[in-house]
């Protein structure tokens, strides 16, 4: 076909014109706006917003006015200032800026062109009338053009990419050329089908619960894609939030549990760390993870949840980083109205990713938990099934290494892999460990293993998953139920390891509010022989006392009392023998931040075929002292452990048991009884 190209993304195939002139008319009855700007609102929408929101837009102004922003944050303060001011020059100059892109190289890939093609696509928008009408040819060749570079280009519905590195760029670049670009509508078409038949269908699997399982990497592609989400619903009506439902509705809430308690560097609230890229520096990923906040709560504003989480998000009101006013001004609405955070409960369950979170309260100074049980999707995630995070004033027990590069020898052998993780390990001197995100794997670390088809674990889509769910549904949290003085959860980690050597794993947890932890595992091999190890990633090294060990970081203090095994051999390994195992090291290449100082390994001195672990964890501030030592008794087929006013009797050999604490009795059992029933439009 001559004078064409074929647009190709998963399947769908469409013939469309390479060189494409500026047109008068599209989209017949699309109900796409015709004046500029209409990506944000319009001009008169964009000065109300001014006049309702003076601080921010002089904040805002002072950024385009300086310049001394980075070239997103400094093209989209101008392009606004431009728009609602009538500001030529100002508007000239993010024009030229834009052109930079433009007339750049095309590219393409796993980097972030779809982040060129938004702000390009912004300052057409906002400064239209400053763009000749040559460069607004260029414009439309440009978007074309990359768009036929990446049909390939992140297609894994599961990865960031898909949202972040390509789709949002894409679709806002359209919208800003619907009546000069002839491809526009049918590129626009192409995303939304792949969106309607694959990439929302992930987000609900992987997704329901507002929970993630590719972990940290939510924080770094969310916000570019529900930007978009909002111009698709203003400028063409296209709802995307509805196809994906369980994954909107209760998205701001699990971010919300997913903030570490207190206001930390410039004013800003640190996520948990979870799979990659864990967030640990300051850095940027801070404010759009508030803004997406911001943007969900706007769109669910009917909803009660979304009245706590805009109270929430206004204990930070402001972004972090300065240049990132324009995103006060677009999205902090404060005629949203407010309630208790509480109101949303003290934990939450995303059910897709296995994700529970819980907190003792929703002030500052609150205890933390997280805890993953959750199934294989995507490559960011870890081997790290059964691992909690414990936080009090500091993180106490932390996630291990640090993510220095996506392969590097200390990722493959011990950043990703169970050994840096809390959890459990089981020996079996036979198992083989192939590669892993194309890295050199030499490392035996006893862990979950990782024979997937794809070096990185990942699957494309909702369809490949299901084809292969034997490999990928790992795990599953059998027990949920949270009755405001305790949280019991209960997960069956036993298909993430390897069958050869591991028959079954279940890890209970009671959380006693408001601190403490008792943590029972239940863990069987196939052979007596296979040794079995507890493993604690203590963010400093833990102090002996008696029999305890006591980990004090900064304001928080975390103790740990080894209940079974019994007379445990516990080992502690810091400083140069922090990544050392099976007698080789495998040391970061760089610090990418505060990461734990010390993995604690617990085992029995006796091997078994089923041992049983038994900890009980109290998180407290630094000054604290002691707390009360816990007592384990031994009836019939039950272990009964005491601490302060509390017992929880665990059974031997299946989930369950029961609770007495505030004088009553409760029984624990395999069910999910979540604490705040989904609402909203």
């Amino acid at each position: 076909m001559a004078g064409c190209v074929w647009l190709v993304a998963c399947g769908l195939v469409v013939a469309a014109s390479a060189t494409v002139p500026l047109r008068a008319e599209a989209g017949g009855g699309s109900g796409v706006p015709r004046e500029h700007p209409r990506l944000l609102g319009s001009r008169d929408h964009l000065a109300t917003l001014r006049d309702e929101r003076p601080e921010d837009y002089a904040r805002m102004a002072r950024v385009a006015r300086r310049g001394d922003a980075d070239d997103h944050a400094l093209m989209m303060s101008l392009g606004l200032v431009s728009a609602i001011e009538g500001d030529a020059a100002l508007g000239r100059t993010a024009v030229d800026m834009a052109l930079t892109y433009v007339r750049g190289p095309i590219r393409s890939g796993h980097v972030t062109f779809a982040h060129d093609l938004a702000r390009c696509a912004f300052v057409y928008d906002l400064c239209h009338e400053y763009w000749t009408d040559d460069e607004r040819r260029e414009f439309v060749t440009y978007l074309n053009t990359t768009v036929d570079a990446n049909t390939r280009s992140e297609t894994h519905v599961f990865h960031n990419g898909w949202y972040g590195y390509k789709n949002w760029g894409i679709g806002l670049a359209c919208y800003a050329t619907w009546y000069e670009n002839g491809r526009a509508e049918q590129i626009l078409a192409t995303l939304e089908q792949d969106w309607r038949t694959r990439a929302a269908p992930a987000l609900e699997l992987a997704g329901a619960g507002g929970g993630w399982a590719e972990g940290y990497y939510t924080n770094y592609w969310l916000y570019e894609w529900v930007v978009f989400c909002e111009v698709a619903l203003r400028c063409g009506g296209v709802d995307y939030y509805a196809d994906a439902p369980g994954f909107f509705r209760s998205r701001a809430v699990a971010s919300m549990f997913e903030a570490y308690p207190g206001v930390r560097e410039y004013g800003s609230r640190r996520s948990i760390p979870m799979g990659d890229g864990g967030g640990r520096r300051f850095g940027g990923d801070r404010d759009k993870t508030l803004s997406a906040r911001r943007i969900l709560v706007n769109h669910y504003r009917e909803d009660p949840r979304s009245h706590a989480v805009h109270a929430f998000n206004e204990t930070t009101p402001r972004s972090s980083v300065g240049a990132y006013a324009y995103k006060d001004f677009l999205w902090r609405d404060p005629s949203v109205p407010t309630a208790d955070p509480g109101s949303v409960g003290l934990s939450h369950l995303s059910e897709a990713a296995g994700f529970v979170y819980a907190r003792s309260d929703w002030t500052d100074d609150a205890t933390h938990f997280y805890l993953k049980a959750g199934d294989r999707f995507t490559a960011h995630q870890h081997l790290d099934v059964g691992h909690f995070l414990i936080y009090k004033h500091e993180e106490l027990a932390g996630d291990g290494g640090h993510y220095d590069g996506f392969g590097t020898q200390h990722d493959v052998n011990y950043h990703l892999r169970t050994i840096a993780h809390s959890t459990v390990l089981v020996s079996d001197p036979a198992e083989e460990w192939p590669g892993i995100r194309a890295g050199d794997v030499t490392g035996a670390d006893d862990g979950q293993h990782h024979d997937w088809p794809h070096h990185n674990g990942a699957v494309t889509d909702p369809a490949a998953w299901h084809a292969r769910r034997e490999l990928y549904d790992i795990a599953d949290i059998v027990a949920f139920e949270d009755s405001g003085e305790y949280l019991y959860v209960a997960a069956d980690c036993s298909r993430a390891y390897s069958a050869d050597k591991l028959a079954a794993f279940t890890r209970q947890v009671v959380y006693l509010r408001p601190d403490t932890f008792v943590i029972f595992d239940r863990v069987e091999s196939t052979r007596a022989e296979f040794r079995k190890t507890w493993l604690l990633q203590a963010m400093k090294t833990p102090e002996r006392r008696g029999e305890s060990l006591v980990v004090t970081h900064g304001d928080g203090r975390l103790f740990v009392q080894t209940l079974l095994p019994r007379d445990p051999n516990v080992a502690l390994h810091d400083g140069d023998d922090l990544y050392r195992y099976g007698g080789r090291a495998y040391p970061p290449e760089r610090d990418t931040g505060p990461a734990p100082e010390c993995r604690v390994e617990v085992s029995p001195r006796e091997v078994s075929t089923v041992d049983y672990f038994l900890h009980v964890l109290t998180a407290s501030s630094a000054a604290t002292d002691d707390v009360p030592a816990a007592a384990l008794a031994e009836d019939g087929g039950a272990f009964v452990v005491a601490v302060g006013d509390a017992e929880a009797r665990f059974a031997r050999d299946q989930i369950g048991g029961t609770l007495r604490v505030g004088g009553r009795e409760r029984v624990l059992s395999a069910v999910i009884r979540p604490t705040t029933a989904p609402s909203g439009r």
